[in-house]
Order: structure tokens, then sequence, then C-alpha cells
């Protein structure tokens, strides 16, 4: 077993530890020693609470799953930069080390792996979580307007890059269809047919719509309240999207139909929602569905993967109901053409 199978083979308190050790280490590129540290977030990455002896607070975020290059988190803190000189958009500040860099790269001995490191200032608030208000999800829906309104004069230095999502995993690796799938054929089956008809409207929206750089994962948990303002963060997902599929994302999480009013009035108070087909966006919360099943079978998190079969199970009974309407909606379109 090598060094990386190994780390992932410890507890998630034992991995924890280790990288708390990593992080230690790493501060000491920022000239802070003697911090409070604590791992408030051990998901995809590793996210640390850093409070400095003045009491200053930081955040620093580990990439331990993230498969981002130094490049992909350059034109993250590119774009992080440039919403700070937007108005109405509230981000935190990309801190750099003593050497001026905004990423600092690292060998962590216990997983054998080189690993890179980003800080931010601390943002004081509450997530939103997945309760958010009307209210809030109203200035949810403003602020990716604006997101999206800023976006289309951003330019990435010739150091920064980013994947564009116009396949239907966003560049991942392929656990669902590849080599490495471990579905039984019939729901692999079931899978690829909704996977044709989502890349099928995926490739429609790209035809009429211009792509720019998007948040791609705008929810509750990526959102901070705070004095009546909204602040986004974690934009370690960031690439070179549709409007449409920021806001499938966004809608993705929402539990009610007045919560997506709320969030597309939002929107559309700013600007006009970019052209979607009611089965096109459909498509689009389908395919977030696969790409967080595809996750579950990708990631070393012991929780998380204790969730794929009723993670499955429910995504084969959501598929199945969108080939229905699949069917239904060009049945629709025939009988329309006909008369």
């Amino acid at each position: 077993m090598g060094k990386d199978a190994e780390f992932f083979a410890l507890s998630q308190d034992e991995q924890i530890v280790s990288l708390t050790q990593a992080a230690a280490a790493i501060l000491h590129g920022y000239g802070i020693s003697g911090s409070e540290l604590e791992c408030i977030n051990y998901e995809f990455n590793a996210t640390f609470k850093v409070t400095t002896d003045s009491a200053q607070i930081y955040v620093l975020r580990i990439n331990i799953n993230s498969t981002r290059t130094a490049q992909n988190i350059m034109a993250e803190i590119e774009w992080v930069q440039y919403l700070q000189r937007t108005d109405g958009i509230h981000v935190a500040t990309p801190i750099a080390n003593h050497a001026d860099q905004f990423i600092t790269s690292f060998n962590h001995g216990e997983s054998g792996r080189v690993l890179l490191a980003v800080m931010y200032s601390w943002l004081e608030g509450s997530e939103v979580g997945d309760e958010p208000s009307l209210i809030q999800l109203h200035q949810i829906g403003q602020t990716i307007a604006l997101l999206h309104e800023s976006a289309k004069d951003f330019q990435l230095t010739s150091r920064a890059k980013l994947p564009e999502f116009k396949d239907l995993l966003w560049g991942t690796q392929d656990f669902l269809f590849g080599e490495r799938s471990v579905l039984e054929s019939d729901d692999r089956e079931l899978l690829l047919q909704a996977s044709n008809y989502i890349c099928r409207y995926t490739d429609e929206l790209y035809e009429k719509s211009q792509s720019h750089i998007i948040h791609a994962d705008l929810h509750g948990w990526n959102i901070i309240s705070h004095e009546s303002e909204i602040f986004i963060f974690d934009f370690d997902d960031c690439g070179i999207g549709l409007a449409a599929q920021d806001i499938a994302v966004a809608l993705y999480y929402l539990d009610t139909p007045e919560q997506e009013v709320a969030l597309l009035n939002g929107y559309k108070s700013v600007m006009a929602l970019p052209e979607y087909s009611d089965i096109a966006m459909k498509a689009l919360l389908l395919q977030r569905r696969l790409m967080l099943l595809n996750y579950l079978y990708e990631t070393n998190n012991h929780e998380h993967r204790q969730m794929l079969p009723a993670y499955l199970a429910k995504t084969i009974e959501r598929v199945s109901r969108f080939l229905v309407e699949v069917s239904e909606s060009n049945n629709g379109t025939i009988q329309n053409q006909r008369s």
C-alpha cells in the first residue's frame, strides 16, 4: 500500500491531525507562528480557521482532494481580486505569503502528495446553510447576477487557466461510465441515456449563449450573511461556463417553488435571465446530481462514501422521471410542429 492509500485509510480525525501539523508549517511562510488552528471543514478540502496572537483571523485552505492546478488556483485568486473592485459584490481578500505568492506548494509526507494551499481574510457572519430566508435568496439572486454581469469584462492573465464546462462531469475523472465504474449494467445504461440528453441540451445552450467565468458551486454553505449583506466564498470550483449552469447549481439546493422564485426574482432585478427551456434547466439540475454521484465514487471522505447506496437509489429515481419528462417534451414539440 502506497503512502497515499495509507493516509486515506486513516480515520478522519487522524487525517485532520496530520493536516493541522502541515497547516502550522505553511503559516511560517506567512510569518505566523504560535497561532490557534481549528479545522472548520474537512470534506473535499481541508479548511482551517487561523487566529493569530494579535487576534487577527484568517482562513487557510489546503487542497487535499482537489485536482486543481496552480494555474487554476491562480485564476481563482485573480477573479476574487477583480470582484473586490466590483460594486455590490462582497468577497474575502486573498493573502500573499512572505514570498509575495498567493499559492503555497508543499510536500505532505504522510500522503506522499505535493499539496497546494491558499489563505484568505476571515468573513464574519453565519453561513446561510440549507434554510435560507426568501429575503436572503433574493439577495443571493442579485449577487449571482452581478457576478455574471461583471464576468463579461473579466480576463485572465497568462499565469492563470480554467477548465470549460462543456462536458458532463466538468473535467473530473469519470467514475460513472469509465473503466473505474462499478455501476450495475442496468443502472449504468439508464444514467447513460440521461447523460446523452444532458450533453445535447448543454451543447444547444452553448450554441446560443456566451460563456464566461462562473462560480460553479453557489449554495448556502458557500454564502455568508452578515449585517444584511451577502458574502460569496469558496471559488475553488470556478471555471468557464454559462450563466444558466451557475443558476442551475444554485437552484439544485433549494426545496420549494417559493425559494426558486425568490432567487430568480433577485437575479431579474439586476439583469435578464439567460435563455433556457424548462427541459434544459431540468437537464442541468440532473447533471448536478450526476456530478455529485460521481464525486461520491471518487472521494476518500469516509462519511461521504457511506451516503452512496441511498444517493444512488434516489438518483436512479430522478433519472427515470427525467427520461419520462424528456419524452413528453419531445412529443409536445412534434405536436406543435404538426399543428
